[in-house]
């Protein structure tokens, strides 16, 4: 593939990203203005401050490790297939069994409330 395809798919990644950011500050500026505003003793805010608060949230909630999307940060999943891979089917059914327990009783704790 030529570089201009690569150019062109760049620059479109580019704006996909800004415009979905922008998306994402405006709806969250819309739901803080109305409905925090109405339901506790927070001021209004104005379109920065609500990108400043998605960016907060990120380093707060998000840090700033590899995202899935990208092939890093998945550590988790490859560890998991290691182990799946080194059990025999006694143990591989065991576990199967183990979450399948958990999950019902997950079940039975949110219909409960």
């Amino acid at each position: 593939m030529n570089k201009q395809f690569w150019f062109k798919k760049i620059i479109g990644f580019s704006v996909m990203a800004v415009a979905f950011v922008a998306l994402i500050g405006y709806v969250v500026m819309r739901l803080w203005n109305g409905v925090l505003v109405d339901v506790t003793s927070v001021k209004l805010i104005t379109y920065p401050q609500a990108i400043g608060i998605l960016v907060l949230a990120k380093i707060l909630f998000g840090g700033f490790k590899g995202n899935c999307w990208c092939g890093k940060g998945n550590s988790w999943k490859q560890n998991m297939k290691e182990k799946w891979e080194k059990m025999n089917p006694e143990e591989r059914e065991r576990f199967k069994q183990e979450w399948r327990n958990k999950c019902k009783t997950w079940g039975k704790l949110s219909s409960n409330d």
